[in-house]
C-alpha cells in the first residue's frame, strides 16, 4: 500500500483503500461496499462508496504502480503478455458498458458488461497488469447515457483488439520489454493488431478461426485446407505446459508463411491428441524459433483463466456493484492490487522455501488463507455487530418506503 499512497489527496481516503483492498483479501462470500465497510469496522457503506464515487486519487496512476509491482516481483526474460476479456454478469441497463452481448463467463449472450485485460505472464507467477472496459456502439452513440455514467466527453468506440492494442502500447511505452504476446480468435483475427505487433518487433502467436485465409507463397489459403497438404511426419507430440493433471501433450505442426513485414511468419496448428480437434494460430517472430518455443507462447493463453479464475474468486474483482465508469476503474484497479500481493508472495515462498515432497507448493488461496487468518482477521464488538444491524435495517425501512410511494404514485 505504500506505493500507492501518494496517489491519494488525503489520509482518510488512503487508509481506507487498504482496509477495501484487505476487504477484498477477506473470506466474505461477498465483496460489496457493504459487506467490506462491515467487516473493516465501520458504521456504514458511505465511506467506502465515497472512496469509489468522488474522493480525489488516481486509478490510472494505481494501474501503472500495480504494473510496475508485478513486474519487479514477477520479472522474467521468457514472459509473455496475454490478452483476453472477461464480462460480468448484470441486470439492468444503466451499469456502464451493459447490454446484451456475448461473453465466454456465461458461454452465451447476456446482459453483460465486457473487460478487457492484460495479463502479465512469466515463469514465476501471473498477473493483470492493465485493463480497459469494452463499450459497444449503443454507450458511444448515446453522449447524454455516456455523461450520466461518468464517462468523459471524448468517449469513443474501440474494438476489443483496438483496447489490447492500447495497452500493449502502453506497457512498452512504460520502458518494459517483453518477447511475445498471445490471445484467443479475437485478437489473431485482427490484422491491424498483428501489423502494430510487427512493427515494433513484438513476436506473436495469436489463434484464428479455421476459416481464416492465410498468405503462403502459393497464393491464399484457408487455415483447415492447409492442414489437409501435410504429411504425417510434420507432426510432433510436444507439451503445452504443466496443468493441473501434469503436462498438456498435443500434437503440433507448422506452416510457413509470407508477410508484408521482415521475420518470419508462421501457421501452427495444434491437435488434441484424444479427439483429434485441430486449433489454428497465427505467428510472427522477428528471428527464426523452434516449434517448442511457438508452443510455449501459445501454452501461455491458459494463464490468463488462471488470473480471471484467482481474481474473481478470491479478490472480488466481480463483484462490483457500481455503475458509474469512475467507480468501476476503481473497484478493479484495487482488486488486481489485491490479486497481485497474492500472486507475488506465492512466487517469493516458492523461491526461498520450496515444499518438501509430502506437500503441494503453496497456492494463492492457501496464501490468502493464512494471510486473512494470522495476520488481518478483524475483531468486533457486540456492539458493533448490533449497530450494522440497525443500519441495514433502517435503510430497508427507507427503501421500502420510497418503493410504496412510487407504487402508489404510479397507481393514481
Amino acid at each position: 500500500m505504500g506505493r500507492i499512497a501518494g496517489r491519494f489527496a488525503r489520509v482518510e481516503p488512503r487508509l481506507r483503500a487498504g482496509r477495501l483492498v484487505l476487504g477484498l483479501l477477506s473470506d466474505l462470500p461477498r465483496k460489496n461496499c457493504w459487506t467490506i465497510a462491515e467487516w473493516a469496522g465501520e458504521t456504514s457503506p458511505h465511506g467506502m462508496q465515497h472512496l469509489l464515487c468522488r474522493a480525489v486519487w488516481d486509478a490510472d496512476a494505481v494501474r501503472d504502480d500495480v504494473r510496475e509491482y508485478v513486474v519487479e516481483h514477477l520479472h522474467d526474460e521468457a514472459a509473455v503478455l496475454v490478452v483476453d476479456e472477461t464480462g460480468d454478469l448484470k441486470k439492468g441497463t444503466y451499469t456502464v458498458g451493459v447490454q446484451r452481448q456475448y461473453t465466454g463467463t456465461a458461454g452465451r449472450i447476456e446482459n453483460a458488461q465486457v473487460a478487457v485485460y492484460l495479463v502479465y505472464a512469466g515463469e514465476r507467477g501471473h498477473a493483470a497488469v492493465d485493463r480497459e472496459l469494452y463499450l459497444p456502439r449503443s454507450w458511444t452513440g448515446d453522449p447524454d447515457r455516456c455523461r450520466a455514467a461518468g464517462l468523459g466527453e471524448d468517449a469513443a468506440f474501440a474494438t476489443k483488439p483496438e483496447l489490447a492494442r492500447t495497452m500493449i502500447e502502453r506497457f512498452l511505452d512504460a520502458g518494459h520489454h517483453v518477447g511475445w504476446v498471445t490471445g484467443d480468435e479475437v485478437y489473431g483475427g485482427n490484422p491491424t493488431l498483428r501489423t502494430a505487433l510487427e512493427k515494433r518487433g513484438i513476436g506473436y502467436v495469436l489463434a484464428v478461426a479455421c476459416s481464416a485465409e492465410v498468405p503462403t507463397q502459393a497464393g491464399k489459403f484457408q487455415a483447415d485446407r492447409l492442414v489437409k497438404r501435410l504429411p504425417k511426419r510434420a507432426w510432433q507430440k510436444v507439451s503445452a505446459g504443466r496443468g493441473a493433471k501434469g503436462h498438456r501433450f498435443y500434437d503440433w505442426a507448422v506452416i510457413d508463411l509470407t508477410g508484408p513485414c521482415p521475420g518470419h511468419h508462421q501457421l501452427l496448428i495444434r491437435r488434441n491428441r484424444a479427439t483429434g480437434e485441430l486449433a489454428y494460430y497465427r505467428c510472427f517472430s522477428p528471428r527464426p524459433v523452434p516449434l517448442t518455443k511457438l508452443v510455449r507462447v501459445a501454452g501461455s493463453r491458459w494463464r490468463v483463466e488462471e488470473t480471471f479464475q484467482t481474481e474473481k474468486g478470491l479478490a472480488g474483482l466481480d463483484e462490483h456493484q457500481v455503475r458509474r465508469y469512475p467507480s468501476w476503474t476503481r473497484w478493479v484497479t484495487l482488486a488486481m492490487l489485491a490479486h497481485a500481493l497474492l500472486a507475488v508472495v506465492r512466487a517469493d515462498e516458492h523461491a526461498r522455501r520450496p515444499a518438501s515432497a509430502d506437500l503441494v507448493p503453496l497456492s494463492c488461496n492457501e496464501i490468502q488463507r493464512l494471510f486473512i487468518s494470522l495476520v488481518v482477521r478483524p475483531v468486533h464488538d457486540a456492539a458493533r455487530r448490533l449497530g450494522w444491524s440497525d443500519w441495514r435495517r433502517c435503510h430497508q425501512a427507507r427503501s421500502r418506503t420510497s418503493h410504496y410511494r412510487r407504487q402508489a404514485a404510479s397507481q393514481t
